[in-house]
């Protein structure tokens, strides 16, 4: 009897040390990861001037972004994150945000408001990474995927995603979307895409200078039916060394369906080459992009891309017209002391028809002041033919991040 009880009190005495342990153990782990928690601030102010033919006023707006953003030390590889933004508008807002009301004035699509941009937790091992909430996602050169960062409001994602590396080479990424938060902020009738967005990404590196990416695209939009489709695809990135001159090449295609509710049957395609020639002090080089259209009537289309960084700065072709649009254009890069500075030259067809769609030429400038501070002088010259009408945009911008 009394080893009976001797046992019962040992293998108590056992729970209790082992609760304790275990106790002082997430104690202890909390404790660190609130000690490598960090805060970092970021701010971006930006004009932005927009001189439209067939709107009665230029567009001025001046508005500054301020960001907070809350990331926890890790628990048992848990993490999590929290990001607020909000876009006020400083001194002039003469300018159509597409909720202000000021119709009058070109559109300068950087509408005034607070939300909580990224809110998610994250489990991170050796083998996968898993994140749940509100967050950035961002695929490959952002094509069809993106953040639109370069609006004030940036473009987040609700939902799950999974992230491995189960051998040398491959990266897989699979995310369940069920809400899209949009550019155009919350008191827009734009301000969300929900329904049920599936993203498969997996890429293979052969080596350090060639890889080979498919991707799968499910977009099911409960309110934008239209905009519901299926695009299968895949890209080849290489780089060349060619006597001391390093060549970068692309090279993609992708096939895209109607999907869900979308009432239009379609089937269009997308197909993109471009060599970019690296020179010592300079890079020069230019691609040709199609996004085909099936017969005239519908045309692939990128809802959820980083649409500012194709088919030029102006944003005339945020919506694919529906004949399509041929993209051929030429690009240079180069640094004038500690000015980086870049240029494009665009020429729009359309895919059906091969009708002019305009031209535009857009040139960069950015200088880093140090390593917090930088700042970026941007122009865009739209002249059109048979598509929207003749636009041109400069941006002055400042940001600081702390």
């Amino acid at each position: 009897m009394r080893k009976s009880n001797a046992l019962k009190l040992s293998l108590v005495s056992l729970g209790l040390a082992t609760a304790f342990t275990a106790s002082a153990n997430i104690g202890g782990d909390v404790s660190k990861a609130v000690k490598e928690s960090k805060v970092d601030v970021s701010l971006r102010y930006r004009v932005e001037s927009v001189d439209q033919d067939g709107v009665q006023e230029e567009a001025l707006a001046s508005t500054l972004k301020s960001r907070i953003t809350v990331t926890t030390g890790k628990v048992s590889n848990f993490s999590a994150k929290v990001e607020a933004d909000n876009v006020t508008a400083i001194g002039n807002d003469s300018y159509n945000s597409t909720v202000n009301g000021v119709t009058d004035h070109a559109v300068v699509a950087d509408p005034e408001g607070s939300e909580i941009n990224q809110a998610y937790l994250q489990y991170s091992g050796d083998m996968f990474t898993a994140t749940a909430g509100r967050q950035r996602i961002v695929l490959d050169d952002q094509r069809f995927v993106g953040g639109v960062a370069w609006r004030q409001n940036e473009q987040t994602y609700d939902g799950y995603r999974l992230q491995a590396k189960p051998v040398t080479g491959l990266t897989l990424d699979a995310s369940y979307v069920y809400n899209v938060n949009r550019i155009f902020g919350e008191d827009s009738s734009k301000s969300d895409l929900h329904g049920d967005v599936i993203l498969v990404n997996a890429k293979y590196a052969f080596n350090k200078k060639h890889s080979v990416t498919v991707y799968n695209y499910s977009l099911e939009f409960d309110n934008a039916a239209s905009a519901s489709s299926n695009t299968l695809g895949a890209t080849y990135n290489g780089k060349f060394d060619l006597g001391g001159t390093g060549l970068a090449v692309k090279a993609g295609f992708a096939n895209q369906e109607d999907a869900g509710d979308n009432t239009t049957s379609f089937e269009a395609s997308y197909m993109v080459a471009e060599v970019m020639a690296k020179f010592k002090s300079f890079s020069i080089g230019g691609g040709y992009e199609v996004l085909g259209s099936d017969d005239g009537n519908v045309a692939f289309s990128t809802p959820l891309a980083t649409l500012h960084k194709f088919q030029g700065f102006a944003d005339k072709f945020l919506s694919t017209p529906a004949d399509g649009i041929v993209d051929t254009y030429v690009k240079g890069a180069t640094k004038l002391g500690p000015v980086g500075l870049s240029a494009t030259y665009h020429i729009y067809e359309s895919d059906e028809g091969s009708y002019d769609l305009g031209t535009e030429f857009n040139i960069a400038a950015g200088y880093k002041f140090n390593k917090q501070v930088s700042g970026l002088l941007k122009a865009a010259s739209y002249s059109a033919d048979d598509h929207a009408t003749d636009t041109t945009k400069i941006w002055l911008m400042l940001s600081a991040n702390f």
